[in-house]
C-alpha cells in the first residue's frame, strides 16, 4: 500500500497499541508541539521573514529528533506560531527541552529570536463536555438512544483498511469488519456507514434544531469514509472515547510498512442514530427507491415505445425497400431475357462458325497426319539402315577391343611370370647368402673357442715354466717337450 495524502508512512511503532490484530490495526499516541517565534520589530520596511528559513532553524534545533509534519499554523507581524508533530510521545519531552526558552538568528537580523513551545492541547472530547452538552441540550431526551452519549461519530477513515480481505469490494470498507473492530468495547446496538447506502446521496434531511437546513452525503473522496457507531451501553460508549482520545490509527501491510492517519472522532450531536432518524432515513429511502423504481419503469416503458416506434419505422421502411427491389429485380429478369435471347442467337452463329472452322481443321489435319506418316516411315527406313551400320561398326569395335584385351591380358601374365621367376631368383640368392654368413659367423665362433682353448693351454704351460708347478721327473718334462731331452 502506497503513502497517499490521507495516510502517511510511520518508521516508529514502539507505542502502538493493537486494535484488530487480524486487520493489522492499532492506535498510536499523537505526539504534537505548538511553537511560537516572537519576531523583532521591524524598523525599515521592505524586509521580510522567511517562513522556510525559520522551519529549517527549528528541524536544525530539534536533530537528532524529526518533526514528521512542521506547519504555520499563524503568521503575525510579531511572532510566527507553528505546529510540529513527531513520531514518538517519548521524544516530545527531549524535544521541547531543546526549543523551549532557546533563541535563533536568522540571516540579515541582528536580533536573535526567541522560541516557546509547549505540547499542544488534544481538542477530543471529554467526557464532561458530552456529560455536559446532553444534560443541557433541551432537545435530548436521554431516555431515548441516540439522544443520549452512545453514539460515535468517526470520520476520514481509510476505506482499503476497512474492506474485506479477498473481497471484490475491495475498495468499499465493510460494516461487518467495522463491527468486529469495534465490538472489543461493548455491545454495539446500531451503525451506519453513509458511503454502503447507495441511496444516500439522493436523501435529505433535516438536521437537529433547523427544519430548513438539510444534510447531505457527498461521495467526492472515495479514499476515506465516516461511520456511525451506537453503543448498547454508556460505559462501552466511554470505553471507545477513552481509547481513542489523542490517538490516530496505524495499518501495517503484508510488506511490513506501517502507516498513519489522523482520524476525527466526537461524540454524535445531531441524533443520527435515534429510533425516528432511522425510520424517517427508511421511509425516504423506501420513497426513494420506488421513485427510482418507478422512473426505471417510466424509463423502460419509453425505450420500448421508442423502439417499437424504431422497429415500425424500420418495418416500413423495409417493405418499402423490399417493394422497390422487387420492381427492379422484375425490371432486371425482362432486361436479363431479352439479353439471354441476343446472346443464344449470337451462341448460334458463334457455334456455327466454329463448326465449319473445326471441320476445316480436321480436314487439315488429316492431311497433315497422313504426311506425317509417311515421313515417319521414310524417317523409320533411314533409322533402321544407320542402326544396322551403327551395330556393324559397334561390332567390329568389340571384336577389336576383345582382342586387344587378350593381348594385354597374355602381356600381363608374361610379365606376371618374369616378376615371379625374378622374385624366386632373388629369394633364392638371399637365402644363399644368409647361408654363407650364417656358416661363416659359426665357423668364426668355432675359431675363435679352439683360439681361447689354445691360448688356455699355452698359459697353463707357461705358468708351468716359470715355476709355479714342479715337474717330478724329466720323463714329464720331455713329455711336454715332444720327446726331447732337457738342456742342461
Amino acid at each position: 500500500m502506497a503513502s497517499n495524502p490521507i495516510t502517511s508512512l510511520c518508521n516508529d511503532t514502539g507505542e502502538a497499541v493493537s486494535l484488530n490484530a487480524e486487520m493489522s490495526l492499532y492506535l498510536k499516541p499523537i505526539a504534537k508541539v505548538h511553537i511560537s517565534v516572537q519576531l523583532p520589530q521591524m524598523k525599515t520596511g521592505g524586509k521580510a521573514i522567511s517562513n522556510w528559513e525559520v522551519m529549517e532553524k527549528l528541524k536544525s534545533m530539534a536533530k537528532p529528533d524529526k518533526f514528521i509534519i512542521l506547519k504555520v499554523i499563524k503568521s503575525a507581524l510579531e511572532f510566527i506560531r507553528l505546529e510540529g508533530e513527531t513520531e514518538s510521545r517519548a521524544s516530545l519531552p527531549k524535544l521541547l527541552a531543546k526549543l523551549d526558552g532557546s533563541t535563533m538568528k536568522l540571516s540579515g537580523y541582528p536580533e536573535v529570536l526567541k522560541i516557546r513551545a509547549v505540547e499542544a492541547k488534544s481538542s477530543f472530547a471529554s467526557r464532561h463536555d458530552w456529560d455536559s452538552y446532553f444534560r443541557d441540550a433541551k432537545h435530548m431526551n436521554e431516555m431515548k438512544p441516540g439522544e443520549r452519549p452512545d453514539t460515535i461519530y468517526l470520520s476520514e477513515m481509510p476505506c482499503k483498511w476497512f474492506a474485506e480481505r479477498h473481497s471484490k469490494n475491495s475498495g468499499k470498507p465493510s460494516q461487518t469488519v467495522i463491527e468486529d473492530v469495534f465490538s472489543q468495547y461493548g455491545d454495539i446496538r446500531c451503525m451506519d456507514v453513509p458511503m454502503l447506502d447507495p441511496y444516500r446521496e439522493e436523501l435529505m434531511m433535516p438536521t437537529a434544531g433547523s427544519s430548513s437546513s438539510i444534510s447531505t452525503f457527498k461521495f467526492g473522496q472515495d479514499l476515506v469514509f465516516d461511520v456511525y457507531i451506537q453503543y448498547k451501553e454508556y460505559m462501552c460508549f466511554v470505553k471507545c472515547m477513552e481509547a481513542l482520545r489523542g490517538m490516530k490509527l496505524m495499518h501495517i501491510n503484508s510488506e511490513g510498512k506501517a502507516y498513519t492517519a489522523n482520524i476525527k472522532v466526537d461524540f454524535d450531536k445531531t441524533k443520527h442514530l435515534t429510533d425516528k432518524a432511522i425510520k424517517r432515513r427508511e421511509l425516504e429511502t423506501k420513497k426513494i427507491k420506488a421513485l427510482l423504481l418507478e422512473k426505471e419503469r417510466k424509463k423502460q416503458a419509453e425505450k420500448e415505445y421508442e423502439e417499437n416506434r424504431k422497429r415500425e419505422i424500420e418495418r416500413k421502411a423495409w417493405e418499402e425497400q423490399e417493394q422497390k427491389s422487387k420492381r427492379k429485380r422484375e425490371r432486371e429478369m425482362k432486361r436479363k431475357e431479352k439479353l439471354d435471347e441476343k446472346r443464344r442467337l449470337e451462341e448460334e452463329k458463334k457455334i456455327a462458325l466454329n463448326i465449319a472452322k473445326e471441320e476445316r481443321k480436321i480436314l487439315i489435319a488429316q492431311r497433315k497426319l497422313e504426311s506425317i506418316r509417311l515421313l515417319t516411315e521414310l524417317i523409320n527406313r533411314v533409322k533402321k539402315r544407320k542402326t544396322e551400320e551403327e551395330v556393324e561398326r559397334r561390332e567390329r569395335e568389340l571384336v577389336e577391343e576383345q582382342k586387344r584385351l587378350a593381348e594385354e591380358k597374355l602381356r600381363k601374365d608374361a610379365e606376371a611370370k618374369r616378376r615371379k621367376i625374378e622374385i624366386k631368383k632373388r629369394e633364392k640368392e638371399e637365402g644363399e647368402q644368409k647361408e654363407k654368413e650364417l656358416r661363416e659367423k659359426i665357423l668364426n665362433v668355432m675359431k675363435e673357442k679352439e683360439e681361447r682353448r689354445l691360448a688356455a693351454e699355452r698359459e697353463t704351460l707357461r705358468r708351468k715354466l716359470s715355476g709355479q708347478v714342479r715337474l717330478k721327473s724329466s720323463v714329464v718334462m720331455t713329455k711336454y717337450l715332444g720327446g726331447r731331452p732337457p738342456h742342461r
